[in-house]
């Protein structure tokens, strides 16, 4: 099995060196999406948790999708917050971006931790794991 970057327009072009995600047989990992619009390269909604999170897994998603997966594929995702005080607005953004992107109804794992970001305006990051066939 050979790896293979995974590259898409659709989500922001990544800021060091790292790529968007990578393949290696079924497996698609996808780095660590901040609320970035992929247009621009601007972070948005300053001081929204909930608006970041949903921008956020639209990157995830737009890279798992890249990978010719869809958001259902994913297994795990981790979640990075700055403050223990964005945890209930994350997660109803969350919840709400999941249940709608995972039409199987099984919802992926998760693992929430609360940390310091690269950039102060990031409130949260997320990662990815997704299977696809």
């Amino acid at each position: 099995m050979t790896k293979q970057a995974i590259r898409t327009d659709s989500a922001p072009a990544p800021a060091a060196s790292y790529g968007q995600g990578v393949r290696k047989g079924p497996f698609v990992q996808v780095s660590g999406q901040g609320p970035v619009d992929p247009a621009t390269g601007e972070y948005l909604y300053p001081g929204d948790v909930a608006a970041q999170t949903t921008r956020t897994l639209e990157n995830v998603a737009a890279i798992v999708e890249a990978s010719g997966g869809t958001f259902d594929d994913v297994v795990m995702l981790r979640v990075y917050l700055t403050s223990r005080d964005d945890f209930a607005a994350m997660n109803e953004a969350y919840a709400a971006f999941v249940a709608e992107h995972c039409p199987s109804g099984v919802l992926p794992g998760r693992t929430t931790v609360m940390v310091g970001l690269p950039r102060a305006e990031m409130l949260v990051e997320i990662d990815a794991l997704a299977i696809t066939d």
